[in-house]
């Protein structure tokens, strides 16, 4: 029976208890990697939470491209539903810059007095960070492009700038891994060392999940899923890689850069 509202009532779905249960094998199994070597339990977990994404992406995807179920007062929620993520995403972060200059502002003694601390050798901000920089720029940049041309009704172009977004995004994180390879601290070299690759780390982590929304958005967008006027997929995940941008710039400014 139809219902005579426009609004849209999920049916009842196994994917949220899975994505639970997956992120609670993920976590324990990485404290069981760093403590025992044993990956058994975080693959398994993993396995799960991208059978999780498969799926549940797949029946919002039905949802909205066959079913018609996203009117445009749903359409709205889910609007207000991301901004809402996005300013706690923000606020995630800046626990880490509080962290960062609550500890550079006024070094203590036990680190030297000094930022960096004594013994530090920071990273080169004009290097691989700099680099970077222009990487995730570039991106915004060629995101902005494919949305445009999204609205303008030119498919082949959106296609092609959100294709060279992903590779961006890609090379992007590349760069970050060998940074890190070839960083001369750790995580564990004093309060510099923790703040810095938990706030990078973090980050790059987003940006490893902003790539995977992009591509599902690629996907969807050569399988014909998207209109002019119908598209808010694709500009939620244009929303966040934005919100990645800026946080790198941020990052770039504070912590390779004034933090060193």
């Amino acid at each position: 029976m139809a219902h005579q509202h426009p609004y849209h009532l999920v049916d009842q779905s196994p994917w949220p208890l899975t994505g639970a249960i997956s992120g609670l094998m993920m976590t324990s199994g990485l404290v069981l990697w760093f403590h025992t070597n044993s990956l058994l339990l975080l693959t398994i977990g993993f396995v799960l939470l991208a059978t999780t994404m498969i799926n549940w992406w797949r029946d919002i995807i039905r949802e909205a491209t066959f079913q018609g179920s996203h009117t445009a007062i749903v359409e709205n929620g889910l609007r207000y539903g991301m901004i809402l993520f996005i300013t706690s995403e923000v606020c995630f972060f800046f626990a880490f810059f509080w962290a960062f200059f609550h500890s550079s502002l006024a070094p203590s003694v036990e680190i030297g007095v000094t930022w960096p601390p004594t013994g530090i050798t920071p990273l080169n901000p004009f290097l691989v960070p700099l680099l970077n920089t222009a990487v995730l720029l570039s991106s915004g940049v060629t995101i902005t492009w494919s949305h445009h041309s999204i609205l303008a009704g030119n498919r082949v172009e959106a296609i092609q700038a959100l294709f060279l977004t992903v590779s961006l995004g890609l090379y992007f994180t590349v760069l970050q891994a060998w940074e890190y390879i070839d960083s001369p601290f750790t995580i564990a070299d004093s309060v510099y060392g923790s703040t810095f690759f938990v706030a990078t780390g973090f980050h790059g982590l987003h940006v490893i999940i902003g790539t995977t929304f992009l591509i599902v958005r690629l996907i969807r967008l050569s399988s014909h899923h998207f209109s002019t006027h119908h598209h808010f997929g694709f500009e939620a995940a244009a929303w966040y890689w934005h919100f990645v941008d800026v946080v790198w710039l941020f990052l770039y400014v504070c912590i390779y850069w004034w933090g060193s």
